[in-house]
């Protein structure tokens, strides 16, 4: 994954503290970090929830960040970490919320495109969390194996069976041939 143009600039200046910098990082990734945990979740609150604590976990770290990494990988990796630590521990409520909720609130409806983007997020549901955040970063985000599997703090080699067989799963689930 490429570096933008500049984020080790606004880096350096977040490390030194300035709110500003980080806010400018916070805008970069923020969109990407809540999808992704939306198809985690589910739950958009949750998942909103769960992006603002990784950006307030990301501002207390900042000093820590390793020089040369990719703050989108850094925060999809906090992002994860929270969204397991959560899921650990709410696994009960979580359970009754996903039996329960209507599947008219994973997604905005609006036509064609919403109603292809419900099956996803069902179909992504039958998937483990493990796969669902593998699928999610590298079909959903086009990240390489490589890069999921630094962000997910996975094996290269976990990632690639996650993916293929999380698509192979998803396809079967959507009722689409693979030719």
């Amino acid at each position: 994954m490429t570096t933008p143009l500049g984020e080790a600039a606004l880096v350096e200046q977040a490390r030194a503290g300035s709110s500003a910098a980080f806010s400018r990082l916070v805008d970069q990734n923020q969109q990407a970090v809540r999808a992704f945990l939306r198809r985690l979740c589910r739950d958009w609150a949750q998942a909103d929830d769960l992006a603002q604590e990784t950006f307030l976990t990301a501002w207390s770290r900042i000093g820590r960040f390793e020089r040369g990494r990719s703050v989108r990988l850094w925060l999809f990796g906090i992002a994860y970490r929270k969204f397991l630590t959560d899921r650990r521990g709410n696994a009960r409520r979580l359970r009754r919320e996903m039996e329960s909720a209507p599947l008219d609130d994973v997604v905005p409806s609006g036509g064609a495109a919403s109603d292809a983007r419900l099956d996803t997020s069902r179909a992504l549901l039958v998937l483990a969390p493990e796969q669902r955040a593998a699928v999610a970063l590298c079909l959903g985000a086009e990240f390489s194996h490589a890069d999921a599997a630094e962000a997910l703090g996975l094996p290269l080699g976990t990632i690639k069976s996650h993916v293929l067989r999380g698509r192979a799963k998803l396809l079967e689930t959507l009722g689409v041939s693979d030719e």
